[in-house]
């Protein structure tokens, strides 16, 4: 075992002093004497001793419960007849719990496989760099399936961002959770009885059908895959697109501050993941997460412009974005600031310029086109701000 965090260690969000004490409760680890905290979990106390025990129903998230419905994190404690699941189970003192004994090992290994067994085979696998798949992987080595596989439901591609792929699906309740209890949408739940349950969206409605508000939550809970970002799969909902470097950044849309994660491929973004911060703690919204795309659109200007002269502004004019350059010119930033500062000079003058004074690219960092438009605006325009809501302060 690695030395441990001290169970007296609080967490910042206790709100409370390190140097309170707190009454910890002594049990044996593999033969170990450690100590855990009152509302400690099994699981949570291997995690600080370096024991690795397998999850998927459980994630150490902010804001998600353990459920112990997978069973793949099972221990086995002295004198009690059936295995315990560590992520619900808390230790008491004198407890003796064994991770590495045969049975509890033979345990983690066969649910691993009986759930391994309706999965699609790996070179089809909807996300092969699952959670899942690493742990089949990790606990059956390249042991062949014992049993038959039974039919599985039909995939669902009615979102136009994220895929349903229920034929991967372990019924972990993780995206229930991270939609009801989380995001506290209530979209996703459980129907159907034993062998036949099943995640719903809704009254069984398509995803795209659903009221899904598309957090995205659920996708980035999901441990096998049956929930996958769009732009990741293909047509037969295989995963195809895989990072080759990641970014932590700042949400680029309103001012919350979201903290998140760009997964990058040849220079291009192809997902987002939210990252713990203390605006969202892993959330996002459905800008966040997959309004990304104008990053790389081909009407994205990407440059300033001006408009040409002898091209004045029409009422009925119209003007195709992917060939802005019938109306506009390329420009210098030197000469486009100089060019909207004369239109300022206009508006205080009395005058009006016969043309445009510039275009900006979109988006060129957070709330700077919100910035350019407000500056631009004449002294007598109220402007309003996107954080505070129906605050309008005319400028001074």
């Amino acid at each position: 075992m690695k030395p441990p965090v001290p169970a007296t260690k609080l967490p910042r969000s206790s709100g409370l002093s390190n140097r309170q004490p707190i009454q910890t409760i002594k049990f044996t680890l593999d033969g170990q004497e450690v100590e855990a905290r009152p509302d400690e979990t099994i699981f949570r106390v291997t995690r600080r001793y370096g024991i690795k025990l397998p999850h998927l129903c459980y994630t150490p998230k902010l804001g998600y419960r353990p459920d112990g419905n997978c069973r793949i994190c099972m221990v086995e404690v002295e004198g009690e007849r059936v295995l315990a699941a560590s992520c619900v189970r808390k230790p008491t003192a004198g407890m003796k719990v064994n991770t590495q004994t045969d049975r509890a090992k033979d345990a983690r290994r066969l649910v691993a496989e009986l759930l391994g067994t309706d999965q699609p085979a790996i070179a089809r696998a909807h996300d092969p760099e699952s959670e899942f798949n690493k742990t089949v992987k990790r606990l059956l080595k390249d042991q062949a399936p014992r049993f038959s596989r039974d039919t599985r439901p039909a995939p669902d591609r009615s979102h136009p961002a994220m895929a349903v792929n229920l034929d991967a699906c372990i019924n972990c309740n993780l995206c229930v959770r991270a939609c009801r209890e989380v995001q506290v949408n209530d979209v996703i739940g459980m129907a159907g009885r034993g062998h036949h349950s099943k995640i719903v969206f809704d009254f069984d409605d398509p995803m795209g059908a659903s009221t899904c508000v598309a957090c995205g939550e659920c996708v980035q809970a999901c441990p096998t895959g049956a929930l996958m970002a769009s732009s990741l799969v293909d047509a037969e909902n295989v995963r195809t697109e895989f990072p080759d470097r990641k970014v932590d950044s700042v949400c680029p849309y309103c001012g919350v501050g979201c903290q998140l994660t760009y997964n990058i491929k040849n220079d291009k973004l192809i997902s987002v993941d939210g990252k713990n911060g203390p605006a969202n703690e892993n959330r996002l919204c459905v800008k966040g997460r997959f309004g990304f795309d104008y990053v790389h659109h081909a009407h994205r200007l990407l440059q300033p412009m001006i408009r040409k002269d002898g091209v004045p502004k029409r009422a009925d004019d119209t003007l195709d974005p992917a060939n802005p350059w019938t109306h506009f010119r390329p420009a210098t930033w030197e000469e486009a600031l100089d060019r909207a500062a004369l239109g300022l000079k206009s508006i205080r003058a009395g005058t009006v310029l016969t043309r445009s004074p510039a275009s900006v690219p979109p988006k060129p960092r957070t709330r700077k086109p919100i910035c350019f438009r407000n500056w631009c605006a004449p002294a007598s325009t109220p402007t309003t701000s996107t954080i505070v809501r129906g605050c309008a302060t005319p400028r001074r």
